[in-house]
C-alpha cells in the first residue's frame, strides 16, 4: 500500500492541490489580510460592503467562520492522513472543497446583491462538508479517539448557522459569536496541548535539562473545566458564576502552560511562538471573567480579541508556518521573514487588547491593523512560493 507521502507525489495537477495544507492556509492567510483590511475602512464610515450583513457581523463571520476553517481544514487533512493511515485529499476533491470554502466568501461579500438566505445557505455547505469529511476519514481510519476534534469541528458548523439565522432575524448575531469563539477556545486547548509540549520536548531533548510534562490526568481536568466555562459563557454570558468558572479556567490554563517549560525555547522562535500564542487562551480566560466580575471596566472586547486574534491568530499562523516547512521538505527553524511576522501577530494581539481596554483607541485599532498585514499578508508573500511549488 502505498504511504501518504508517495500519494501526494503521484499526483500529477497542480502542485497546490497535492495537499490540504497548501490551498487552505495559502488562501486563508490572503482572506484574513484582505478581510481585516476592508474592515478598518468600513469600521470608520469610509464605504460599505454590497452585504446583508452589519458591518461587524460581516468582520466576525469572515474571521471566525471564514478564515479559521480554512486554517482548521488545512491542518485536518494533512494530519488525518498521518492519524488513520488513510489516503489524503488530493487533486480534483481538494480543488472543490476550496472551491466550495472560496465561494461562502463571495457569497457574503455580495449577499445584499444574491440575498441573505442564498448565501448563508452556500456559506454553511463547507463547514457541514468538512465536518462529514473528517468524520468519515476518522471512524473509517479507527482513530476514535480524535472523534473529539471532529466533534468541535461540527460545533463550528452548528454555530455558523445559528450565527446567519440569528443575524437575519433579530439583527445581530451575540449567540453565534459566542460558539463560534467557545469552539476555537476548545480546539487550541486540545490541539495544542498534544502539539506545544510534543515539539518543544522534540527540540530540548538533544539540548538536556527539563522537559514538558506529558499530557496527563491534569490536562483532562484544565479541558473539562475551560469547555464547561465556555459552555456557561455561550448560556449565561453576564452572570457573576460565569466570570469566576472563567478566572477558574484561567488559572489551571495558565499552570498548564507553565508546565510546557516554554521559556527555554527562547532559542528557536518557531517553537517558542507555540507558547506565546498559547499564553494568550489563559489571558483570555482571566481578563474576560475579570470584566464579567466588574475588576476593570471595557475588558470583555480585550479578553475577546485576546482569544481571536492572539490565540487563534497567532496560534493558526505558529502551526501554518510550521506545517508548511515540515511538509514541503523545509528545514524547520525561523528565518528572519518568519520573525517578523511572528512580530506583526504580537503586535496585532497587544494593540487590540490596548483598544479593548480603551487606550488610544484610533492609534492602536491601526497598529493592530498593520501588525495583522504584516502577519497575514507577509505569510502570503513569503509562503506563496513554497505552498505552490513541488515538495523540496
Amino acid at each position: 500500500m502505498a504511504t501518504t507521502a508517495e500519494q501526494m507525489r503521484a499526483h500529477a495537477g497542480p502542485a497546490i492541490l497535492t495537499g490540504g495544507f497548501r490551498p487552505f492556509f495559502l488562501f486563508g492567510a490572503m482572506w484574513a489580510a484582505i478581510a481585516v483590511a476592508l474592515w478598518i475602512p468600513m469600521f470608520e464610515g469610509h464605504f460599505a460592503l454590497p452585504s446583508a450583513f452589519s458591518a461587524i457581523d460581516w468582520h466576525v463571520h469572515e474571521l471566525l467562520y471564514g478564515y479559521l476553517p480554512a486554517a482548521v481544514a488545512g491542518f485536518l487533512l494533512t494530519a488525518i492522513p498521518n492519524w488513520t493511515g488513510r489516503l489524503p485529499v488530493v487533486g480534483r476533491p481538494l480543488g472543490l472543497l476550496v472551491g466550495l470554502w472560496a465561494a461562502g466568501r463571495v457569497a457574503m461579500l455580495v449577499s445584499g446583491v444574491i440575498g441573505a438566505w442564498v448565501a448563508a445557505a452556500i456559506d454553511v455547505a463547507f463547514l457541514a462538508a468538512l465536518t462529514a469529511l473528517t468524520a468519515r476519514e476518522v471512524w473509517a481510519g479507527s482513530n476514535r479517539r480524535n472523534l473529539r476534534v471532529v466533534g468541535l469541528v461540527a460545533l463550528l458548523a452548528v454555530g455558523n448557522a445559528v450565527f446567519h439565522v440569528e443575524a437575519l432575524i433579530r439583527g445581530s448575531a451575540a449567540f453565534g459569536q459566542r460558539i463560534g469563539i467557545a469552539a476555537a477556545v476548545v480546539l487550541i486547548a486540545l490541539i495544542g496541548g498534544r502539539i506545544v509540549p510534543s515539539f518543544t520536548a522534540n527540540w530540548l531533548r538533544p539540548r538536556g535539562g527539563r522537559l514538558p510534562i506529558p499530557f496527563d490526568r491534569f490536562d483532562g481536568v484544565v479541558i473539562a473545566a475551560s469547555s464547561a466555562a465556555l459552555a456557561v459563557w455561550v448560556a449565561l454570558p453576564d452572570h457573576r458564576a460565569t466570570g469566576a468558572a472563567l478566572v477558574f479556567a484561567g488559572g489551571l490554563q495558565a499552570v498548564r502552560l507553565w508546565r510546557w517549560v516554554g521559556w527555554r525555547t527562547a532559542g528557536e522562535k518557531l517553537v517558542l511562538v507555540l507558547h506565546v500564542a498559547y499564553l494568550f487562551v489563559p489571558v483570555g480566560f482571566l481578563l474576560l471573567g475579570g470584566a464579567i466580575l466588574g475588576v476593570v471596566p471595557l475588558l470583555a472586547s480585550a479578553a475577546l480579541h485576546a482569544w481571536t486574534v492572539g490565540a487563534v491568530g497567532m496560534m493558526t499562523l505558529a502551526v501554518m508556518t510550521r506545517a508548511s516547512l515540515g511538509h514541503t521538505g523545509r528545514r524547520l527553524t525561523a528565518t528572519p521573514a518568519l520573525r517578523v511576522i511572528y512580530l506583526g501577530a504580537l503586535v496585532a494581539t497587544l494593540a487590540r487588547i490596548a483598544m479593548g481596554m480603551g487606550w488610544a483607541e484610533f492609534v492602536f485599532l491601526h497598529l493592530a491593523l498593520v501588525g495583522w498585514l504584516v502577519a497575514f499578508a507577509g505569510f502570503a508573500i513569503v509562503y506563496y512560493p513554497i505552498l505552490t511549488r513541488p515538495r523540496s
